[in-house]
């Protein structure tokens, strides 16, 4: 016997349209195929096969089916046979078990709960008095009844046990209803209440399409307040990392049109579709993770980022980027009119204007160049370093050897660094959260004050823990590679991963995890944040300018050619002077004394 869950994958991933034309002249007709039917004679075809919903169906006689009814129909093969034989074509690897039926699935009972619900929030939805407000919310998103049926959106009712005493009354267990966050407890009373209350209910759905948790939009007519969208909790079988929202519904035209388009939320996924864009899906209320975008690359090799243009927008856009790059997914980006995103503007404009704006989108590498070039990013040595800094994680999630020979090519030509330097520079990516030692965390050189080395880069975080906005303002100026010491360095990319997070990740390495908790817990306040975060910033600046400095008067020092020692000569100039433009104060100092003229009880400048 096949497991239950391999014949789900194996339907999933065949490509239907290929398996049948390959013995049937298809031709496309809207979104559907047909042919004369090749189980009984006909002039006028009457024999359609729909991708979209992965079955065949002749008009004429009545055959119709799954991929595996016509392998088994036309080929005289039983269902395994069939199933072994789909598979093979698609890729799956099929192993027969013995013992368990698929009546004994242990999540059957986890199933029978969440189709319930998603039947119950729909009659809601639907029922005249009941569902009205949620209703005409709907049409004022532009989402009709029929788009509400196609996508089997529902309604829960504000009130806190409606859901539960239906469930209750039909047998279901409140403790499995729990589990899956369809009822909730408090710690004051133990009487179970509803956990979506006076929300549009989005089902979500497994690739095979069964009902795995909820997604729900909060109506401004709900009693009480809550966040604008909650989801259903983790459970035995839902793990929103591993699932995509409208996958189930969009899998084959993501096949057919070569592409998926991935959008941040439910509303976005729906309008989308509701105007004619069916290849669309979303991560579910979380960062795009390498499990969902490898579940992408089963359908497609491209994707089409539509996410918002707003700065926190297009950090999710670089992210989910290099997450794509490295499932080998090659993303492109969809770029919309500030104050829009995918749902306002196809609703706004049309499908017709959306479509020209999908093609107008570019690679992602050439996206990331474009904003730092309009942000000036490569008008200086110090500011094209920064440049490349966040051009890097980019080139390293390339897993596609030939598309990284063009990124880095481009990148090349952008910033006059050579090739070889870039692939260099790929190789040492830190492991997140864990600094590694590296020869310039150990002072050398001319001195270097205290607070360049570790009090201005404790002001510069203190400053960034008061807020998002500061870590924005330090991300346009600053980069991780400044940073002189370690641990303060990964406090910093922690930040900048999560500008609003206020615990040290658990993969943080010990001794930054404790500096961060002191951080973020030192009273001590800080009366002038803007002049505190620019002074930091300046001081941190010209420290690791003048570090580079010194790398290259090594250079200079080992070099046995002229023509090598005058090009490093003059970078090190170069550096020189923007030293001097940053801090004069601060060159003259440094290069005045021998690091034996320092005073041992100096701390500060």
């Amino acid at each position: 016997m096949i497991p239950e869950h391999v014949i789900d994958e194996v339907r999933d991933r065949a490509d239907i349209v290929e398996i049948i034309g390959e013995v049937v002249s298809l031709k496309k007709a809207g979104r559907e195929f047909k042919a004369n039917c090749p189980f009984h004679d006909e002039k006028t075809p009457s024999f359609y096969v729909v991708p979209q919903k992965g079955f065949y169906k002749c008009f004429g006689c009545g055959k119709a089916g799954s991929v595996f009814d016509f392998v088994m129909e036309r080929q005289g093969m039983d269902f395994v046979e069939a199933v072994k034989y789909v598979a093979g074509r698609a890729g799956v690897e099929v192993e027969e078990v013995r013992g368990r039926k698929p009546e004994e699935d242990p999540n059957r009972p986890y199933y029978e709960i969440t189709n319930f619900a998603q039947s119950w929030f729909r009659e809601q939805l639907l029922d005249d008095a009941v569902g009205r407000e949620a209703r005409e919310y709907l049409e004022g998103r532009g989402i009709d009844a029929a788009i509400a049926e196609r996508f089997e959106l529902g309604y829960a009712p504000d009130e806190w046990r409606a859901f539960r005493d239906a469930a209750v009354k039909h047998g279901f267990d409140e403790a499995l209803m729990l589990e899956l966050g369809l009822l909730k407890q408090s710690e004051r009373s133990k009487e179970p209440y509803d956990g979506f209350r006076g929300r549009v209910m989005f089902p979500i759905k497994s690739v095979s399409g069964k009902v795995l948790a909820f997604g729900g939009r909060i109506l401004e007519t709900a009693s009480g307040d809550g966040p604008k969208y909650i989801n259903s909790p983790e459970s035995p079988i839902y793990e929103k990392g591993r699932n995509l929202y409208g996958l189930s519904r969009g899998k084959n035209p993501i096949r057919r049109e070569g592409e998926a388009l991935v959008v941040e939320g439910y509303m976005d996924a729906v309008s989308l579709a509701a105007a004619g864009f069916e290849n669309v899906v979303a991560p579910l209320g979380t960062a795009l993770t390498p499990e969902q975008a490898r579940l992408l690359k089963r359908y497609t090799d491209r994707a089409l980022l539509l996410y918002d243009s707003d700065p926190a927008g297009l950090k999710a856009t670089f992210k989910a980027g290099d997450v794509m790059l490295e499932a080998e997914v090659h993303p492109s980006v969809v770029t919309f009119p500030d104050g829009e995103d995918p749902d306002t503007y196809v609703r706004a404009h049309g499908s017709e204007s959306t479509r020209a704006l999908l093609k107008d989108s570019i690679d992602v590498m050439e996206r990331k160049l474009q904003i730092l070039e309009e942000k000036n990013y490569f008008s200086s040595i110090d500011r094209t370093r920064l440049a490349i800094d966040r051009l890097l994680p980019t080139l390293r999630a390339v897993r596609d050897h030939t598309l990284r020979d063009i990124y880095v090519g481009q990148v090349s030509e952008k910033t006059g660094v050579q090739p070889a330097t870039l692939m260099e520079d790929m190789k040492k990516a830190p492991r997140p959260g864990v600094p590694k030692p590296r020869s310039r965390d150990v002072p050398s050189g001319p001195p270097q004050p205290r607070s360049l080395r570790g009090g201005a880069e404790r002001h510069l975080l203190k400053v960034m823990v008061r807020g998002v906005e500061w870590v924005e303002r330090a991300a346009e100026v600053i980069s991780s590679e400044d940073f002189d010491d370690p641990y303060h360095r990964a406090i910093f990319e922690a930040l900048l991963d999560d500008p609003e997070t206020r615990t040290p990740p658990p993969s943080m390495d010990p001794v930054a995890s404790q500096r961060f908790h002191e951080i973020l817990v030192d009273p001590a306040e800080l009366a002038h944040g803007s002049e505190i975060f620019s002074k930091a910033v300046t001081r941190i600046r010209v420290a690791a300018l003048h570090r580079r400095a010194q790398d290259l008067q090594t250079r200079i020092e080992k070099s046995g050619s002229d023509e090598e020692k005058l090009e490093l000569m003059t970078k090190k100039s170069r550096l020189a002077a923007e030293i001097r433009e940053l801090d004069e104060n601060y060159w003259v100092a440094a290069t005045r004394r021998r690091p034996n003229d320092r005073n041992p009880n100096e701390t500060t400048r």
